[in-house]
């Protein structure tokens, strides 16, 4: 695994594509999460710029970050200024790659502008109404879209791209046949990284799970163990309060008995 002795760069991620040297990324919600993304030895960490802070550029360390910027909520229509300014103020907080879900032009603008893009093909979450919640590209005319969609974003500029929900074959058809790095999430070995979310890493759910995620500790039954012992906590208390064992003389504040006693003779007591 590649150790960096500083943030890495797009220089260097793009040198490990190079080398063939596999890339891990881990979308994160959390301080605790970026932290451990770092003490770990991640690679790449995404951050949705609603979560996407000084602080939590500082707990994600010698990550690469990616910080998704906002899908159109400017207000209006939103124009590739709108998008340039937001990259620009979450750049100089730290980040070091942008994900982008606009259109082409948009994206271009950015990638003009030397903002280092990410992209997205394959299952798009954004344009999920178009295409419903299934797997992109296991027909020759789909995988040849999605080809045809990378091409379109490596002229422009792009970065990189999350390649999402695709058949492993053509996930490492295309990732080594573009210079842009290929994020893949559902898309197979030969993707250039492999990206999950850590809440399906660290379990944090019994719901439903992508066919993509592996989860490797069970952070649901942990988090409902602790529910538990909140609920029997707040019994106790209930029931201390009830019997008057709390408070109990440690947690008074004493008045010395001379001080109480002139207290109340003021008052005529």
């Amino acid at each position: 695994m590649v150790q960096f002795n500083k943030r890495p760069t797009v220089a260097d991620i793009r040198a490990m594509k190079a080398r063939g040297e596999k890339i891990s990324m881990l979308y994160v919600t959390t301080l605790e999460e970026a932290a451990a993304a770092d003490a770990a030895g991640i690679h790449m960490l995404s951050i949705e710029s609603r979560f996407f802070s000084a602080e939590m550029r500082a707990a994600a360390g010698k990550c690469f970050v990616q910080v998704g910027l906002p899908f159109g909520p400017y207000g209006g229509l939103a124009t590739a200024e709108d998008y340039l300014r937001t990259a620009f103020k979450y750049m100089a907080m730290g980040g070091d790659c942008f994900y982008c879900a606009a259109s082409l032009d948009i994206q271009k603008v950015l990638c003009e502008n030397h903002v280092p893009i990410v992209a997205h093909v394959g299952l798009i979450p954004s344009y999920i109404t178009w295409t419903g919640w299934r797997a992109v590209g296991k027909t020759a005319a789909e995988a040849r879209a999605v080809w045809d969609h990378v091409k379109q974003l490596e002229a422009i500029g792009c970065f990189g791209a999350e390649l999402e929900v695709v058949p492993d074959r053509l996930g490492e058809m295309i990732s080594k046949n573009t210079p842009m790095i290929m994020l893949g999430m559902g898309a197979g070995p030969g993707a250039d990284a492999q990206y999950l979310f850590a809440e399906d890493v660290l379990g944090h759910t019994d719901g439903h799970k992508p066919r993509h995620a592996k989860t490797y500790r069970n952070f649901a039954a942990e988090y409902a163990r602790l529910q538990q012992e909140r609920i029997a906590a707040f019994r106790e208390f209930i029931a201390d309060v009830n019997t008057g064992s709390y408070p109990a003389p440690q947690h008074n504040v004493p008045m010395a008995d001379a001080e109480f006693t002139a207290f109340k003779a003021d008052l005529g007591l």
